[in-house]
């Protein structure tokens, strides 16, 4: 898989465990939506990406975008 794909698969991970989060647990954890959905607005536009680097360091394929 490249970091792309990584990148996306991550975020989507995240956002549906902060759904089941906030059902089970309370309304605080859509916050981590909030959070995983605003790093990939920014990263939309300035190309930086923490977990990019990190998969980046740790040896992934490039892909496209990161």
């Amino acid at each position: 898989m490249t970091i792309d794909k990584i990148v996306m698969a991550f975020a989507g991970a995240m956002i549906l465990a902060s759904l089941a989060l906030a059902h089970f647990f309370g309304a605080w954890w859509l916050l981590l939506a909030a959070f995983v959905g605003v790093n990939l607005f920014q990263a939309a536009f300035t190309g930086f990406c923490p977990l990019a680097l990190i998969l980046k360091k740790l040896g992934a394929r490039p892909g496209a975008a990161f």
